[in-house]
């Protein structure tokens, strides 16, 4: 806090410009001379001219000096009333009076807490709004049985941001299918979300192809799903990536042959109901995973297509022949290994020839 004390004189006035205290030098001059000019005391300290743009701008800003008019105070009690704003001529901008630190730091815990009053103000009606908006389409719950929804998602980050959405306003449950595993990235974040779910109560259960859980990353990251909480189940053959939440919403692909395609948004138990019966009846017939029910390492659960076409792949071949040589159409190769070097963690072709070989898929 600034203190009262004596005078200062012009002799030290070079040793204030240079001191790191010169706000409180000027301060405690202008309140031993009462009502006086900044600029004339600036001078006679013999501050430099950012010098005294600073030390001014500071106690102005503390509201530890005001501009006024030397004319209307002969005496201090005069200068206080003159301060309540009981009226006077004009203020002269170079000419203030000084204020004392505790009346100072009042007025300035009062601005501040009007300021955050308005803050509070502005925060309640852009909340007020928002839940208007966003109530009927993020809020679980708040769809009655016979509201329905669908909205189309092309675009990948719409689809990301739809899901985070989602996940932050699970109530009760979440279900999800996956007939391919997660990149690590991906598997990562939902690992987050799976603790704070569950620590919120949410029961986590998720579905895998029996195909994903020979390679050993998937494996891990299963591991460490149940560790934290979530029920994993196998089953030899998944229809489509699927995600259902609180039996409001549930996000399916476009197309379950062409994961690329987009995503549907489904909201409203009527539209979801039919989704959640599908993966009930998956999830019954489907094995607890660590139950010893997983398959054997070394491509078990592979078609012999998909086989053929990881090894056609491991020897060099471009899409082109390999669809000639399976008698399939380009797209279907380029989805299906796709699929495979996803389920294998691979980031290129060589890489999943590899891995295949690594893990006996391929001879």
């Amino acid at each position: 806090m600034i203190t009262t004390g004596g005078g200062m004189g012009t002799e030290n006035g070079a040793e204030c410009s240079e001191a790191p205290d010169a706000v409180v030098r000027l301060y405690q001059e202008l309140r031993r001379r009462g009502v006086s000019s900044v600029a004339e005391v600036g001078s006679q300290l013999r501050l430099s001219p950012e010098e005294y743009e600073r030390c001014r701008n500071e106690l102005a800003g503390l509201g530890l000096i005001v501009p006024t008019n030397p004319a209307q105070h002969g005496a201090r009690a005069e200068l206080r009333a003159g301060l309540r704003g009981e009226g006077g001529p004009e203020q002269d901008g170079d000419t203030v009076a000084v204020i004392d630190p505790e009346i100072a730091l009042l007025r300035l815990l009062h601005r501040e807490r009007e300021q955050l009053r308005e803050h509070l103000d502005e925060a309640d009606r852009a909340y007020g709004t928002l839940e208007t908006l966003a109530g009927a389409f993020l809020r679980a719950g708040s769809l009655t049985r016979s509201d329905a929804d669908v909205e189309l998602l092309s675009d990948y980050r719409r689809i990301q941001q739809v899901l985070e959405d989602i996940t932050d306003v699970i109530q009760h449950s979440l279900a999800s299918m996956h007939p391919t595993s997660l990149v690590r990235e991906v598997a990562e974040r939902v690992l987050n979300r799976d603790r704070r779910q569950i620590e919120n109560g949410v029961r986590v259960r998720a579905m895998y192809s029996e195909r994903v859980v020979s390679t050993p990353e998937v494996a891990e990251m299963l591991r460490r799903r149940v560790e934290a909480g979530v029920e994993v189940r196998i089953t030899p053959a998944v229809p489509m990536t699927m995600i259902i939440a609180d039996a409001q919403f549930a996000v399916v692909p476009v197309d379950p042959a062409e994961p690329m395609a987009g995503a549907v948004l489904a909201r409203g138990p009527a539209l979801v109901r039919s989704y959640l019966g599908l993966y009930e009846h998956c999830w019954h017939t489907a094995s607890p995973y660590g139950d010893g029910t997983t398959p054997e390492q070394g491509g078990d659960g592979l078609s012999e297509q998909q086989r053929a076409a990881l090894t056609m792949l491991a020897s060099g071949m471009k899409d082109e022949k390999i669809a000639r040589g399976l008698g399939v159409s380009l797209r279907t190769v380029s989805r299906m290994l796709s699929e495979l070097m996803q389920e294998m963690g691979a980031t290129s072709r060589f890489e999943a020839g590899v891995r295949a070989h690594r893990l006996g898929w391929v001879d």
